[in-house]
């Protein structure tokens, strides 16, 4: 099995020049023109594979695409031999800065915000972006990063100047709570100054003035919570809130678990509604009303479950596993918008999001409705749908490569083979057929 170094040095050499940076590992200007090949295609929008699909990426993005095209002279050329190719994945519901180790008392969040410097969690979020993206995962939402101040703006930015390897990322900074209803719980009250893991506010003018702080900052969206096993800001709060990201045109990402959570959040003019897991019918039926979105993280219930320290944990998490799956069931039979997310926060969790993508098709829905979430519907949610989500002429030249055949088995999007960013490949691990041809070769 040849390496993605090998490969990509291969081709840089013959078409722009190898540099010792680029043999290993550094961000590379992609080809001008670069062609992909493959036994089939899976076209998100019209639900059918396509045969002997050929991709044309010019400086970056799709060109052309169809079944024979030819093949420019000029044009580098990666064949994948009889691999299946899809477009690069979303993951509508990230905390790439999050990175919390397995406790059994509970309390690694507090710990993490007490004992890592926010360089340190930054670094840490880089590690993340690069496993996302490795495992198929070409852009992301991420809904918060967890008390690292603007840490998420800066790793954005690192990826899009090609500092760092990770997907593309839209950002929610710092999130909005309540005072008293987000982390850190069970700190001493002498500890004034202890960090938070979202900002707190309390009142309307609070809570203006925190949107406006974090759309100043660089906030691609925002990120609120609406309940905390119970409902905690008022929906005049979540009203201005979400205005003022409305004013800047951005959308907000509300936390609610509770239906009276989701309908405060809807009411005051919500986005999409992450988790909802306890959501009730009419809850589920003003979602559609309102046309936003539900991002149910189920995936993450599903891996909590299979870790669970004893029978009385397990049980407990599995009959939430088992409500949230019905509120899926239910919302897709209403026709509610869904996407998905995935929820990680743990070493063992991050690049491992194509998971909820089989849990939403054990929660319901049919298997190219799944793939959809995490492509053409993830992208219509982050206001993305011309640039990412599918293989179409003026996308990005975003695009994965599985084996086998993910409508037939969708545990395929796990063993992701093949990754490219952007025309750019980022990971190779198809055998020797799957190799970048230089211009004008045979």
């Amino acid at each position: 099995m040849r390496s993605i170094v090998t490969r990509l040095s291969s081709l840089l050499a013959l078409v722009l020049g190898a540099s010792a940076s680029a043999q290993q590992g550094a961000p590379s200007t992609p080809p001008r023109l670069v062609v992909v090949r493959a036994a089939r295609m899976l076209d998100v929008q019209g639900g059918a594979y396509v045969s002997n699909p050929v991709i044309l990426i010019e400086n970056g993005r799709i060109s052309a695409v169809g079944p024979g095209l030819p093949v420019p002279a000029e044009a580098a050329v990666v064949d994948l031999g009889g691999a299946t190719v899809l477009p690069g994945l979303i993951d509508s519901h990230t905390h790439l800065m999050a990175r919390w180790s397995d406790s059994p008392t509970g309390d690694e969040y507090e710990k993490d915000l007490l004992t890592k410097s926010q360089a340190f969690r930054t670094l840490e979020g880089a590690a993340n972006a690069r496993a996302t993206l490795r495992a198929g995962f070409t852009t992301v939402r991420d809904v918060e990063n967890e008390g690292t101040g603007y840490a998420d703006v800066d790793l954005r930015n690192a990826i899009r100047q090609g500092l760092v390897e990770g997907p593309r990322m839209l950002v929610a900074t710092r999130g909005i709570a309540a005072v008293g209803s987000y982390h850190p719980f069970g700190i001493s009250s002498d500890l004034k100054d202890f960090p938070t893991g979202a900002q707190m506010i309390s009142g309307v003018e609070e809570a203006r003035r925190a949107a406006r702080e974090q759309l100043g900052q660089g906030a691609d969206l925002l990120k609120v919570y609406a309940d905390w096993h119970r409902p905690t800001l008022t929906v005049e709060e979540l009203r201005v809130i979400i205005d003022e990201a409305h004013k800047a045109r951005r959308k907000v990402a509300v936390h609610a678990t509770s239906s009276e959570g989701i309908r405060n959040a809807l009411e005051a003019g919500a986005d999409s509604i992450e988790h909802g897991h306890e959501a009730d019918r009419p809850a589920l039926e003003l979602l559609k009303k309102k046309k936003a979105w539900l991002v149910p993280t189920v995936g993450i219930l599903e891996a909590l479950v299979e870790r669970a320290p004893n029978d009385g944990v397990r049980s407990h998490l599995q009959s939430k596993l088992q409500t949230a799956r019905g509120v899926v069931k239910q919302a897709h039979a209403l026709g509610v918008k869904i996407a998905t997310g995935f929820d990680a926060s743990s070493p063992r969790d991050q690049g491992r999001n194509a998971l909820e993508i089989a849990a939403l098709q054990r929660a319901g829905l049919p298997p190219l409705e799944a793939i959809r979430a995490a492509t053409s519907r993830a992208a219509e949610l982050l206001g993305l749908q011309e640039h990412v989500g599918s293989l179409e002429k003026g996308r990005y030249g975003d695009l994965i490569a599985v084996s086998g055949d993910p409508l037939g088995d969708v545990t395929e999007l796990q063993r992701v083979r093949f990754v490219m960013k952007g025309g750019e490949v980022v990971l190779d691990d198809l055998p020797a057929q799957g190799k970048l041809t230089p211009p004008g070769s045979p």
